[in-house]
């Protein structure tokens, strides 16, 4: 049988100090890549803490990165770093997000706005950047989610943000074959992350009701799609949204 092999490969995984990126760093690094632990800078240090608390469970192999994703100037500058470390960037996983609930007539315009920069904006830095410095054969996994394809109450910034990633994914995918990059979107249903957590229990039990395989995902089980993409195995799919979701959404 076929194993995923990453060794020599170099990945960046955006918020990967904690929920789906913390998960798909540890996957990544256990296929033998070289991985870039993203976090945002906060005036706690929690997130830089998380980062090096999972650096330093990883192994030499593992680094953390600090930049706000929606700073163009300071992602061009971690992919440089990138670079200047390994010599080489093969695999972009764009997983940093936020979230800001609140209905249309609620929301303000600060909240529309920061999920847009982060979710939205933030992949088009990130991809924008990769792009230049990616190896030929490379692989881009953008994280979009089951709000980008049903729209869910209360979620028009992050709905309309999912909706662009997969848009991004689709045209990069075009863009980008020449070089046999390949490009690909994950959308997971409601995971049991530190995001999926905030969601409130009765709404939680109402979507478990839609749900085919009746319950909602683990982390790892979204990482080791992630995983897939980013291997050999996929060679030959590109500007696909895989939906992961229990059956919810086909």
């Amino acid at each position: 049988m076929e194993t995923i092999e990453l060794s020599g490969k170099t990945a960046i995984v955006t918020g990967g100090s904690q929920g789906l990126g913390r998960c798909t760093a540890t996957r990544l690094y256990a296929a033998g890549a070289n991985v870039g632990v993203n976090y945002l800078p906060d005036r706690q240090g929690l997130h830089r803490i998380a980062a090096e608390s999972l650096v330093q469970t990883l192994g030499d192999r593992a680094f953390a990165l600090e930049c706000d994703v929606r700073d163009a100037a300071a992602v061009e500058k971690m992919c440089q770093e990138i670079k200047c470390r390994t010599g080489r960037l093969d695999i972009v996983v764009n997983n940093a997000a936020v979230i800001r609930d609140r209905t249309l007539v609620k929301m303000s315009d600060s909240e529309w706005q920061e999920v847009i920069d982060t979710n939205l904006t933030g992949v088009f830095h990130v991809c924008r950047a990769a792009a230049e410095l990616i190896s030929d054969g490379g692989r881009i996994v953008n994280m979009a989610s089951i709000s980008g394809v049903v729209g869910f109450y209360g979620q028009v910034n992050y709905s309309a943000a999912k909706a662009g990633v997969i848009a991004i994914t689709k045209v990069l995918s075009k863009e980008l074959a020449k070089r046999r990059i390949t490009v690909n979107a994950v959308s997971p249903g409601v995971v049991l992350t530190e995001m999926g957590q905030t969601i409130p229990k009765e709404v939680q039990a109402d979507m478990l009701k839609q749900i085919p395989l009746g319950r909602f995902a683990e982390p790892q089980e979204i990482a080791g799609v992630v995983l897939f993409l980013c291997s050999d195995l996929a060679s030959y799919v590109t500007g696909q949204t895989l939906h992961v979701n229990g059956g919810w959404v086909t």
